[in-house]
């Protein structure tokens, strides 16, 4: 990440935020009726919407069925004005597919899927702003989704990226930070177990280095974890009082 002052003298980003700062969360679960399971979520100006179906029985042909477990399909998509290229992207490019991919080894390390054998879980993801932090905050928008759709999970699956500038790593990259192009990682944690679900680097670092990076991702997903725990509560607390318990 060269060629940017992306860290001052005194250790604030670009955006004033210290090195292992998350950005300012926000977060709504349930707010598709149609849907089994729906949530929105901000992290900065990233801003990312997820539906869930299911589970129910398997669409189209009946091999794809999984006698063992429930099949799990993940679609991601962006909108054209997502970001400020306006450039219109045709669904099923490489970009949705890996992404959807990376969504479906996330989820499927979370979600019991032993409980509903022969059956489909689908979850939608659309970004509708895009600045940095996209595949986090679209496993972190599922995850209540998810939830939302009362579908049992061993854990919430809380994401963040980091990256590494001038010796220092950076916790929940923003675009400016990713545009800069130094070794960036994305981790979707299990935070109760501290299980990975997911980790992916696109770039090298050096060993010496590694450790620090994923543990600023770790710490930061971590406190991922506590925000998200609010919102599910909130949620339940407003549901609560919405059917009169």
């Amino acid at each position: 990440m060269a060629g940017l002052d992306l860290l001052s003298d005194q250790g604030y980003r670009v955006d004033g935020r210290r090195a292992g700062e998350l950005r300012k969360i926000q977060a709504r679960m349930g707010v598709f009726a149609q849907a089994d399971g729906s949530a929105y979520i901000e992290q900065g100006n990233t801003k990312a919407l997820a539906v869930v179906y299911g589970p129910h029985e398997i669409r189209g042909s009946r091999a794809r069925a999984l006698p063992d477990r429930a099949l799990v399909n993940c679609q991601y998509s962006s909108a054209t004005f997502s970001t400020g290229e306006r450039k219109r992207r045709p669904h099923g490019d490489r970009k949705s597919c890996e992404m959807g991919l990376q969504l479906r080894q996330t989820f499927e390390a979370a979600i019991l899927t032993q409980l509903h054998p022969r059956s489909q879980i689908d979850i939608y993801v659309q970004v509708l702003q895009a600045d940095g932090g996209t595949y986090a905050a679209c496993v972190n928008a599922a995850t209540l989704a998810v939830l939302d759709a009362g579908i049992p999970m061993r854990d919430f699956v809380c994401a963040c990226s980091a990256g590494f500038v001038d010796g220092t790593a950076l916790a929940d990259l923003s675009h400016v930070e990713e545009a800069a192009g130094g070794p960036q990682l994305a981790l979707a944690l299990l935070p109760a177990s501290g299980q990975i679900a997911l980790l992916e680097m696109d770039a090298r670092l050096h060993e010496d280095h590694l450790e620090r990076v994923l543990e600023a991702a770790a710490r930061a997903a971590r406190d991922v974890h506590t925000l998200l725990d609010h919102v599910v509560r909130q949620h339940v607390c407003e549901a609560s009082l919405l059917l009169g318990d």
